[in-house]
């Protein structure tokens, strides 16, 4: 006998809420809403940007230089204002593009309120909606299963347990969990931030510049710099102090050798070319959900892509029903296979387009369709239960499977999917199939390739991804469909079915493979891992919620915008617009901020290796700084802030190479070392020569450091082309410029000697530029040079 609250739940699983209900749940703030922005606040990117280790050393220097130094000498100042305004507009113009896409984005939940279903924003579920759930999902709140059938739900995102569990009435599910089959309703119990997968990672799911390889080596390269500082800045101090009469003088000599070694540009372009990006990809309809995924672009070596939605359109058509007995019964089985709407997948789909539910066949149970079995079931009772799934799968249960299974082949060889429908002699209530099953039809679908499919597949070829086609369907049919996308070197297709479980024979067999079918969900997983095991950068591409554990494990997750809300929830990149043509954009993207970003690197750090050898050398040698803060604005503006930020923004197609600081240091540190000698022995003339000034000797030095920083702009550059040649031209023209007008020379403290001490210098100049030339052509050569002696031992 039925209870009262046996009764109130099968009317909530039908009716749901009233509106009453609705707005007393509002009125008493038990929604859905999180306070889970998809990007940082306002005052969070100020603070970012304004409150820095080394704004806070410059700014403090400015102070210093200001109360007790020149005017002119407080330049860099200013620059620093500049630099940091630049940084938080380019953030919050990141910010606008990232909640603009976030909310096109935005998963849907779809709940029954008085009776009738609506699809809302996820934070508008109240407490005790009555949610729907079809496979492909994402579960949005905690709550308590009202009604399902065959509802399979996975929670590895949540426990790692990656078995799908099967779920009755009565069962708890969670929030962050996906469906990946069946059907069924819940009541939201746990909601917002009282919701399971709330609790375990907020902090996880929200927009932050998170940690990357080139911001980790960056702030590394800063922590060494700091402490450099603290001695050398000392060590300078006392020296000035005990060699120049004025306290001023002093201080400015001091400042210059500090201010000389913050490369307080570095972070700042650094933000602004994610936040570019972030603007860049958000044009072109790609939603950044991890910034890190930018980066992460650029090292992509192996691509992993579905065949469906990602080489095909997705959109499949029944192109024929060829039966393999003369029994009837056959259409109106497939069309009672597709008489609920909320359990149709895309092949269900396209069957009931073609038929219609027949009268009198109602469903008595049956097992729904799951990427991990490949099949559905279902009984109708006095007319039989049939099956519908792969037919590699069913066949193995028919007596006499190879008659259908040639025909199989042939169809799938050219580049049709293959389904075979089959009878049961039973009910089938369990997730095993019955011993015997009786063929009945084959039935071929057809999806057209992507007409941007080749295109897009050459430029991956070109830039040296290789490409591996990973897919439930047939592995002959995949096969197919790969070659006609134009994917290079197709080979013999794998029937995943067949690989082995150890981690190393699954990496030798997708180290020697294009093509994978039949390969179950967390097949997919295991090879992406396999890929990275053997040292490999790995992206995914899906659409599909069995394509969720594999983009999750992904170096970058890129997911179909318009597939699975499971996919977008944990991909790292969104295609919106589901474009796959999207994708060499995205990549090119990804290689264009790191590759710039480690050219700029060089500007910056070897500036601030000099500046730092120049303030030890100077302090032990104890004589006067041979430069003044304003000459160093000079050589900053000329050698690195104005040339780096133009190169930042380049197109740039060089392969990532792993190891960002030792490959910095290694070029910056010896040709900081050559600048150093070079400014040294112009800036020395004042000690050795009593014909010239400081003043002169300074300016002898600032000019050997614009041409060894120029040549260093030079070399970084190559391979030269118009813009980067017009660039260093345009910075020699600038100090000219600065040289041949008076007031521009008086205000920055400029006085040339006489002329033979002038082609000392630029003798002296000459030779340092020859040594940054022979340091750089080694760098290059160096990598090669050490492979050969390897192979060579």
């Amino acid at each position: 006998m039925p209870t009262a609250t046996s009764d109130i739940e099968e009317r909530m699983a039908t009716e749901g809420l009233s509106a009453a209900d609705v707005a007393e749940r509002i009125a008493q703030g038990r929604t859905n809403a999180v306070q889970e922005p998809s990007s940082r606040s306002l005052v969070s990117i100020i603070r970012g940007n304004v409150f820095t280790r080394f704004n806070a050393i410059l700014g403090v220097l400015f102070v210093v230089i200001v109360s007790v130094g020149h005017l002119q000498d407080a330049l860099f100042g200013i620059v620093l204002v500049v630099n940091t305004l630049i940084g938080i507009v380019q953030e919050l113009r990141a910010k606008r593009t990232l909640d603009r896409l976030s909310l096109l984005s935005a998963p849907k939940a779809r709940v029954v309120r008085e009776g009738e279903l609506h699809e809302l924003p996820t934070g508008e579920v109240v407490a005790d909606d009555v949610t729907l759930l079809r496979p492909g999902d994402q579960v949005v709140a905690d709550g308590v299963i009202l009604a399902g059938r065959g509802l399979e739900i996975d929670e590895s995102l949540l426990t790692g347990e990656s078995v799908p569990i099967n779920k009755t009435p009565g069962d708890e599910v969670f929030s962050g969990s996906f469906v990946v089959a069946g059907t069924g309703r819940f009541r939201a119990t746990g909601i917002g931030a009282d919701a399971y997968a709330t609790k375990l990672a907020f902090e996880a799911r929200r927009f932050q510049l998170a940690s990357s390889e080139l911001r980790d080596g960056i702030n590394l390269i800063l922590r060494y710099i700091t402490w450099l500082m603290i001695p050398a800045g000392g060590l300078l101090l006392l020296s000035q102090l005990r060699v120049d009469n004025a306290f001023g003088d002093a201080v400015s000599g001091t400042v210059a050798g500090l201010v000389g070694m913050v490369p307080e540009g570095l972070v700042l372009l650094t933000s602004v070319a994610f936040a570019l990006s972030v603007i860049v990809l958000g044009r072109r309809n790609v939603l950044v959900q991890e910034l890190p995924a930018v980066e992460g672009l650029a090292r992509v070596d192996v691509i992993c892509l579905d065949k469906t939605g990602t080489l095909t359109s997705g959109d499949l058509e029944l192109r024929d029903l060829e039966a393999l007995d003369s029994r009837e019964g056959l259409k109106e089985a497939l069309g009672a296979f597709c008489a609920d709407p909320e359990a149709r997948n895309a092949t269900l789909e396209a069957i009931a387009k073609k038929f219609p539910p027949p009268p009198g066949w109602q469903s008595t149970g049956g097992v729904p369709f799951s990427s991990i079995r490949k099949w559905s079931a279902v009984s109708f009772g006095p007319n039989g239960t049939w099956v519908l799934g792969a037919p590699e799968v069913l066949l193995e249960k028919a007596p006499a499977p190879d008659g259908p299974r040639g025909r199989v082949d042939e169809l799938a060889s050219s580049g049709l999917r293959v389904l075979l429908l089959a009878r049961a002699g039973e009910a089938i209530g369990r997730e095993e199939l019955p011993d015997e099953l009786e063929p009945a039809a084959l039935l071929t679908f057809e999806e057209s390739v992507r007409p941007d499919a080749r295109e897009t597949l050459g430029y991956f070829t070109d830039q040296g991804v290789t490409i591996k086609v990973i897919s439930g369907d047939n592995p002959v049919t995949v096969a197919a469909v790969a070659r006609r996308a134009g994917v290079p070197d197709v080979g013999e297709p794998c029937d995943a079915r067949q690989l082995a479980e150890e981690p190393e024979e699954i990496a030798s067999a997708m180290e020697g493979g294009t093509v994978f079918g039949r390969v179950s969900p967390g097949q997919k997983k295991s090879m992406v891992d396999a890929l990275q095991s053997k040292g490999h950068v790995v992206a995914m591409t899906g659409d599909g919620v069995n394509d969720v554990l594999a983009l999750k494990k992904a170096d970058v997750g890129i997911a179909i915008g318009s597939g699975a809300a499971a996919t977008r929830a944990v991909a790292e990149l969104v295609l919106l617009d589901g474009r796959f043509a999207t994708l060499p954009g995205v990549v090119a993207e990804g290689r264009r901020v790191i590759g710039n970003m480690e050219r700029v690197a060089n500007l910056f750090i070897t500036k601030t290796a000099y500046a730092t050898l120049l303030s030890i050398i100077i302090g032990l040698l104890g004589w006067t700084f041979i430069l003044l803060p304003r000459h160093l604005t000079v050589i900053g503006a000329l050698t690195i802030g104005i040339p780096a930020f133009v190169l930042s923004f380049e197109p740039n197609k060089q392969r990532y190479r792993p190891g960002f600081v030792k490959q910095v240091l290694r070029f910056t540190v010896p040709v900081g070392a050559v600048a150093a000698g070079a400014a040294l022995a112009a800036g020395s003339l004042a000690h050795t020569n009593p014909g010239i000034t400081v003043q002169e000797s300074r300016t002898l030095a600032t000019l050997v450091l614009v041409a060894v920083g120029l040549w260093v702009l030079v070399v970084i550059s190559r391979p030269l082309n118009l813009l980067r040649g017009a660039l260093v031209v345009m910075m020699a023209c600038g100090l000219v410029v600065v040289m041949s007008v008076p007031w521009l020379r008086e205000f920055f403290a400029l006085d040339l000697p006489a002329w033979p001490w002038v082609a000392a210098t630029a003798v002296i100049a000459m030779v340092a530029c020859a040594m940054v030339e022979v340091i750089w052509r080694f760098e290059r050569w160096w990598p090669a040079i050490r492979s050969r002696s390897a192979k060579a031992a």
